[in-house]
């Protein structure tokens, strides 16, 4: 039996029935076509309904920036892919055990991503001679050109049947045309013995109101998909029964969403009232988004004209005695960067979350990178420390965008958090925390003055400044960009001063290190291969490490979600093992950094910019040449 929640107006309960034989333990889906044919609305819905079922789900939304891209080029395929099982799903999975391809792009986009004998479901209406030339195919046989013989190739006419489906409704062509992706979703419903409830819940709370007609016509395509397969001997009916998941209250959750739902946990546990700046910035929007949805928790949010109006926003807000956060990406950080050394000057409570993609520039805007560590690290003007941190999957940002605030409360210190786009757009099921099991967050504010008078840069056992609010009598003071006296906050351009103010802003950095935990490591604590990563990779990185241990290979991982200060026995880790490789998706940034650190230590690389996540098949691969 599993609860899973969704919105406050309904809660579902499903009790399964586990008496159901199962073949497979997980499967992989891709869903495919042209960014106009709602791809990721249908994965979403399909990956919803798994997670109801009591299947644990990873899923990979991957679209093209070019969203206006023309209709039926490779260069307009947009895809979700979603793993979900009775085990535990860590990752996206590599390749597709069924891949559903609305046009002949979308097949050969994708023919790469399919395992051995895989299925193969493409649209047969959109074989025709003008798809198969603006798909790039030379051939009239998209089937044979891609090699496709020996896969299961199913080619129903899913746009003809769905018009038939929709005959009796008045509805205008290319509205019926929009509802094939639900047709394809009904197939998918039937393949794997997924209830159809919840999708027809939430198609009748979305259009329902507005336009009831494309509520029940999406409906009677689903309907009409499950329908055809159920009725021909085209399609497997295949069962995955639940995963083994920790009993409680689960939802459905992305990264950016749990992003802005740790912040609001924050806010409570400290007190303090929420306020976040920023400038919508592909892929981080959400979580702007879904704050300014949180008013009923007191939540305070602006849509700033640019980058730096955003941040200087939550810098304003932060003096204030707000919990102040701002949203961005890569572009995005680097217009930041003169205003975070501010916050660092004035040493102010203010979280930065960077969902990284790749770049250089405007880049990869709707593809994933581990791209920024560098800029987040050193990319301000002089000695400007800085905490950062990382997380590693959709689920546990609510985790780390919660722990952020904590540390840029209670050690008074700007904290850059690093996602990346796709954890952010990524899902997975989230057991829903109760807040007592979060501890209290305890700044250290000011309310009156004390004996001699407020010295804005008096510092308690964490090197933190006191957090006095403006409009309380005895506690005025000033901050601003320029050197600060170290007691007084007043000006000061004596270099000795200065000296100190940059050592101990630096001291007050490094003193993070005892309120964070010891760094964990999977596997042995000493060994041939130790694996490093950081962020986002996580999952890749823990699949590939523990087939490699079942398989009998002394390989361990050590996975960093804390980056600066590092975790205190972090050399300790590194002494225990013969060879290191840092793996991550750039070009070795965390690797340079850790060199930097531990310079008695070699560290190999393995790296990848590609716009794509690693596939542990490729881990699996560099692992064991380094292994022999």
């Amino acid at each position: 039996m599993l609860y899973l929640h969704y919105e406050k107006s309904h809660s579902i309960l499903i009790e399964m029935d586990t008496t159901k034989s199962s073949v497979p333990k997980d499967v992989v889906i891709r869903f495919s076509g042209d960014s106009g044919d709602g791809m990721q609305l249908t994965g979403t819905l399909f990956s919803d309904t798994s997670a109801l079922m009591g299947n644990d789900i990873s899923t990979f939304p991957d679209y093209p920036a070019e969203i206006r891209a023309p209709q039926g080029t490779v260069a307009g395929v947009s895809g979700f892919q979603v793993h979900f099982g009775s085990c535990r799903i860590e990752n996206p999975g590599d390749y597709c055990d069924v891949l559903v391809a609305m046009n002949p792009a979308a097949l050969k986009a994708n023919r790469k991503w399919l395992k051995k004998g895989a299925t193969v479901i493409i649209d047969g209406d959109s074989i025709t001679e003008e798809h198969i030339r603006r798909a790039g195919f030379t051939t009239d046989d998209p089937i044979a050109e891609l090699g496709l013989e020996e896969y299961n190739v199913v080619i129903p006419d899913i746009t003809t049947m769905t018009r038939n489906a929709l005959a009796s409704l008045n509805l205008d062509n290319k509205s019926v045309v929009k509802c094939k992706n639900m047709f394809a979703l009904g197939i998918c419903f039937f393949m794997f013995d997924r209830p159809e409830d919840h999708a027809k819940l939430y198609l009748t709370s979305k259009f329902a109101k507005k336009n009831p007609d494309i509520a029940k016509a999406n409906i009677m395509a689903m309907d009409a998909g499950y329908n055809y397969a159920a009725n021909t001997h085209q399609f497997a009916n295949t069962y995955i029964p639940p995963a083994k998941l920790e009993k409680g209250l689960y939802r459905s959750i992305n990264g950016n969403v749990a992003t802005a739902w740790g912040f609001c946990a924050a806010s409570e546990k400290s007190g303090r009232p929420l306020f976040c700046g920023s400038y919508p910035i592909t892929p981080a929007t959400v979580i702007l988004e879904e704050l300014a949805k949180r008013k009923d928790l007191g939540v305070k949010t602006v849509q700033a004209e640019d980058e730096i109006a955003g941040i200087c926003t939550s810098i304003g807000a932060a003096f204030a005695g707000n919990l102040a956060v701002t949203t961005t990406s890569g572009p995005g950080l680097s217009l930041k960067s003169e205003a975070l050394g501010l916050a660092v000057m004035a040493e102010l409570p203010l979280v930065l979350v960077d969902v990284q993609r790749g770049g250089p520039s405007t880049g990869l805007p709707t593809k994933t990178e581990q791209s920024d560590l560098q800029q987040a690290l050193y990319g301000r003007n002089g000695e400007c420390p800085l905490v950062v941190i990382a997380a590693s999957s959709p689920s546990d940002c609510f985790h780390y965008a919660f722990t952020a605030a904590k540390i840029a409360m209670e050690h008074m210190t700007p904290v850059i958090l690093l996602t990346d786009g796709f954890i952010a757009n990524g899902s997975e099921p989230w057991r829903i925390p109760s807040m007592s099991d979060y501890p209290a967050i305890v700044p250290p504010i000011v309310d009156e003055a004390p004996e001699g008078g407020f010295m804005p840069y008096a510092r308690n056992e964490k090197l933190a400044r006191g957090w006095a609010f403006p409009g309380k009598a005895g506690l005025e003071h000033r901050v601003g960009g320029l050197e600060k006296h170290s007691l007084k906050g007043s000006i000061s351009h004596d270099p000795a001063n200065h000296q100190l103010m940059v050592r101990t802003r630096a001291a007050k950095v490094a003193k993070v290190v005892e309120d964070i935990p010891p760094q964990e490591i999977c596997g042995e604590s000493k060994g041939d291969l130790l694996v490093v990563g950081w962020g986002g990779t996580r999952g890749h990185l823990h699949s590939a490490v523990e087939q490699m241990r079942e398989e009998g290979h002394s390989i361990s991982l050590a996975h960093f979600n804390y980056i600066n200060p590092l975790p205190a026995n972090t050399g300790e880790i590194f002494k225990g093992f013969k060879r290191i490789v840092v793996c991550e998706l750039n070009e070795g940034q965390f690797a340079g950094y850790l060199r930097q650190q531990f310079r008695e230590y070699e560290f190999e690389q393995f790296n990848k910019c590609e716009g794509q996540p690693f596939t542990v098949v490729e881990l699996k691969e560099k692992f064991n040449e380094l292994l022999k």
